[in-house]
């Protein structure tokens, strides 16, 4: 007898995907919610592990390879919404390469009084080193994360540009799933393996004007990486080297590479590698810098993302970037940001100390989830703690409204149980122009009412349907 499918209970002030507010089936859920019913859920989720498991498909750390946890309930994002998330992120993403290519170029922006000087010159992950060189033609490979709030409008957290990680493990969950269903896959669903092509695609035309057959390679720190699957899986798949720093060399003002059929020179080089930024702490060039900061001003090779995109993941640039796509596509957003405060602004600090206690308010620069606190859920000694800090260094933090994010069902010993998801898309641009990959990571927060869900804290993936 398969385990008991239990009702999706309502969390308070939530929006469910898969349960309309009478907890009945949405339309687009229906035969799925269906076909579990007749499903022994735990060897449903064992099964998906064990895949996952025996491929490999983990996080490396320094104990080791550390197992990436996966929910088998797919997320299903209906076509109406999935036309409006294409067109919607790729517009944002053409908006945040332009803001790169101002912040490095004249600044046009800041000019028009859209968004404050300070903003960009407090900016942690601003590379002076890189003025003049980043152009509106650099390409990248963005990663944003949307969550649906209580109102069931999907609106985006955070924005990555620097590194997001996720879609080899994309890719992986919905091999692994696809092996266990136990029903049919829709025949509307997108394809994910697209995105190679597409990726493939990018990275060739990205390369320096005049070189029509370049050398294209995956640059990563290597198995220290937590991303090392990934990064084996895409230049498998892509079919360009996988390289580690010793790989790299200079050669007056060219990268080159090391292979077994001898030294090339290096045209375009997708960086995925932890070490991101030009200088150190006490001002010295990093190995990276040394490698391909020469080359770069010399227009000799190309790196996907440019080093300084981080501008764009900072926290506080975030709540800019509804004006930038107004700025810059001259287009109001199709998809709106989680409305986020500049406590640097006074007027919006004082404001905002007012109802701290109803908001989040995150370190400008953290990133997994690390020194958040979600005021409302926290205790009297937190939420001071963190009042003291703001006034301390206020240009340090950001508040944010908070999000009731949406739950789904998922499998929680014998049974489907409600659990926090964000969504991870992904969309690559080049060039003033911008498209969304065909494929998104769910990601789900195991723990009862955590809304981190973050694979550092607990939290795991979800295979996700996007319908045509």
């Amino acid at each position: 007898m398969a385990p008991t499918l239990g009702r999706v209970n309502a969390v308070s002030d939530c929006c469910d995907e898969a349960y309309d507010e009478q907890a009945a089936p949405r339309a687009h859920y229906g035969e799925l919610l269906t076909a579990l019913e007749g499903t022994d859920l735990v060897a449903f989720k064992q099964s998906v592990q064990a895949d996952l498991d025996a491929n490999g498909v983990g996080f490396a750390s320094a104990g080791g390879q550390t197992q990436f946890p996966v929910d088998p309930v797919p997320r299903i994002v209906d076509a109406d919404e999935w036309s409006l998330l294409r067109r919607g992120l790729a517009q944002r993403v053409q908006a945040l390469i332009a803001f790169v290519a101002d912040v490095y170029g004249e600044r046009a922006i800041v000019d028009a009084g859209v968004v404050p000087a300070r903003v960009i010159e407090t900016a942690e992950y601003l590379e002076p080193d890189m003025q003049g060189v980043v152009s509106a033609s650099a390409t990248y490979v963005a990663g944003l994360d949307l969550v649906r709030g209580a109102d069931g409008r999907l609106r985006v957290l955070e924005d990555n540009l620097r590194t997001p990680s996720g879609i080899a493990y994309a890719l992986a969950t919905r091999r692994a799933v696809n092996a266990h269903l136990p029903l049919a896959p829709p025949a509307a669903r997108v394809d994910p393996e697209g995105i190679y092509e597409l990726l493939g695609e990018a990275l060739r035309g990205s390369a320096p004007g005049g070189v029509d057959d370049p050398t294209v390679v995956l640059l990563s720190d290597g198995p220290s990486n937590s991303a090392w699957y990934e990064h084996r899986l895409l230049a498998e798949r892509l079919g360009i080297p996988l390289v580690q720093p010793e790989d790299l060399s200079v050669r007056g003002e060219r990268v080159r590479v090391r292979t077994e059929d001898g030294q090339h020179d290096v045209h375009v080089v997708y960086r995925r590698t932890d070490e991101d930024r030009l200088r150190d702490s006490a001002g010295r060039p990093t190995w990276v810098a040394e490698k391909m900061l020469g080359p770069l001003r010399a227009g000799k090779v190309s790196v996907v993302n440019p080093f300084g995109s981080g501008v764009a993941d900072d926290k506080l640039v975030h709540a800019y970037v509804e004006a930038m796509i107004r700025f810059y596509c001259g287009e109001e957003p199709m998809i709106e940001s989680v409305r986020t405060y500049d406590l640097g602004d006074p007027d919006v600090l004082a404001e905002t100390l007012d109802r701290l206690d109803e908001l989040v308010v995150k370190p400008r620069g953290g990133y997994g989830g690390e020194g958040v606190v979600v005021c409302p859920h926290a205790n009297a000694e937190d939420r001071a703690a963190i009042r003291r800090e703001v006034e301390a260094d206020p240009d340090g933090f950001i508040a944010q409204e908070l999000v009731e994010i949406s739950t789904h069902p998922t499998v929680c010993d014998d049974r489907l149980e409600p659990r926090h998801v964000d969504l991870r898309p992904f969309a690559i641009g080049s060039g003033g122009s911008a498209v969304t990959a065909p494929v998104a990571l769910t990601r789900v927060a195991f723990d009862r009412g955590s809304l981190v869900v973050n694979s550092s804290q607990n939290g795991g993936g979800k295979d996700t349907w996007l319908m045509a």
